[in-house]
């Protein structure tokens, strides 16, 4: 009978233990909920320019052929990559934001980056809204952007210079008018 008694107590003290240690590490866990909402206030940038900054020039070329220098000329670019799981699903909200600011396609250039050899089953999409072309990864249309992830979305002023930017295009303000 010692031996049972004995045997409850510490099967008694064990979970109790137990139960202590469960609220510390629910307490702490709060906490880093806190903080981490703390720190997701703001998006973190998809590219490496400020706003008001210029990306670097860079020549490309079209799927259809047509060549492309820039920044100048463009008001909306976007890149997305083959190997991104939320690359496809931001297609529909990126061709309503262009055609629900009367975009003209050459205003607006996609860039899709990855192996050339893999299939891309949304260009046509693409194509129907903008300029697009393809590049493997970190070609000179990302590096001139300062690309840090995708999809990425830079919306351009007028002069070529970074307006805004952001993960989302429905996020984006509306371009601001062409000049006259």
């Amino acid at each position: 009978m010692p031996v049972l008694i004995a045997a409850v107590i510490l099967v008694g003290v064990v979970c109790l233990t137990d139960l202590l240690l469960t609220f510390g590490v629910i307490r702490r866990l709060r906490e880093h909920t806190a903080m981490l909402g703390e720190t997701r206030g703001a998006d973190p940038p998809v590219t490496g320019l400020a706003a008001g900054q210029t990306p670097d020039p860079f020549a490309a070329v079209t799927i259809d052929g047509a060549a492309i220098a820039g920044p100048a000329g463009l008001r909306v670019v976007a890149f997305f990559s083959r190997h991104c799981p939320a690359c496809p699903g931001r297609i529909s909200p990126f061709i309503d934001y262009v055609r629900a600011n009367h975009l003209s396609q050459v205003d607006v250039l996609a860039v899709v980056t990855g192996s050339p050899d893999e299939p891309v089953a949304y260009l046509g999409q693409l194509a129907d809204v903008a300029q697009v072309c393809v590049e493997e990864d970190d070609d000179d249309l990302a590096k001139a952007f300062k690309v840090s992830g995708f999809p990425a979305f830079c919306l351009l002023s007028a002069s070529g210079a970074v307006f805004a930017s952001g993960f989302d295009p429905a996020a984006l303000p509306a371009p601001e008018p062409a000049a006259a």
